[in-house]
């Protein structure tokens, strides 16, 4: 188990990578990624044994993400530098959603937003019946929570009590058209997710002594799911990314690549 400053350094060096991956590519969800990563990165760090025959799930439902999670990936050691290199290219397993037909580690093939959390409903009974008593963590969108089949999922889950599966909310506020609340308005979202049997925590999503707090109490809830709203900043650690939703998917040219590794410098002296 990795301590916070630990995963700290692990998160950040995933910014880096994922700087450089879309840089390379020049194009990529880089918004949304920056904003989750470090989520991410504890929960794959800390709470996800691959090597396990029986084991914690994560499902991405906001999938296009995926240049966070092929970030932690590549920590993981699953992604080698050659494969890092052909991200969305042709005939590449790095494609623009995840695929679990790629690596076996994905463990739901996402994309279509709004679906992650029905599928880690169903991982979680199915989890309840055979007696398995590992957590299933869904990530989802805040602007993915004007799908309706979330509210269906959310239903259910709390319906069931399935005390074993906790969703993060990555609230960036923030969707390509602009603020998420603009579109539609998600509060007040503490009340709503009450109001489906669900506890609640809000959380500095960028804080990782909160966010690995949030994990335990999500782990000994005695009955009910949790549902941990992450506050977050899209474009996170980029000066002229953060709170910008022109950079929910965009390329990165070769001088904003140089000030995006200039403000990481600064970022790892202040963690360092």
């Amino acid at each position: 188990m990795y301590t916070a400053k630990q995963l700290a350094i692990i998160a950040h060096n995933n910014r880096r990578r994922i700087i450089d991956m879309v840089h390379e590519a020049g194009v990529g969800h880089v918004g949304g990624s920056l904003s989750v990563i470090d989520v991410l990165t504890a929960l794959y760090e800390n709470e996800i044994d691959f090597d396990a025959p029986q084991r914690a799930r994560l499902v991405l439902s906001k999938g296009h993400c995926t240049p966070a999670l092929y970030a932690e990936f590549t920590e993981k050691g699953l992604i080698s530098q050659e494969e890092y290199a052909t991200f969305r290219q042709l005939d590449s397993k790095l494609q623009g959603h995840p695929c679990a037909r790629y690596y076996p580690q994905i463990d739901a093939t996402t994309g279509l937003l709004g679906q992650g959390l029905s599928t880690g409903f169903g991982m979680a009974m199915a989890k309840r019946t055979n007696h398995d008593n590992h957590m299933v963590y869904v990530i989802v969108g805040d602007g993915e929570l004007q799908e309706g089949q979330n509210w269906e999922a959310l239903m259910a889950i709390g319906h069931y009590k399935l005390n074993n599966l906790a969703v993060f909310i990555d609230r960036n506020q923030l969707s390509s058209g602009g603020p998420t609340d603009d579109n539609i308005t998600l509060e007040p979202l503490v009340d709503k997710l009450k109001a489906f049997n669900f506890a609640v925590l809000e959380i500095d999503g960028h804080n990782m002594d909160e966010i690995l707090a949030a994990i335990d109490v999500a782990k000994s809830s005695p009955e009910k799911p949790y549902a941990i709203i992450s506050n977050t900043v899209k474009g996170k650690g980029i000066s002229f990314m953060e709170n910008n939703p022109t950079w929910h998917s965009k390329g990165i040219n070769d001088e904003q690549y140089k000030i995006a590794l200039t403000d990481l410098a600064r970022e790892m002296e202040v963690l360092a």
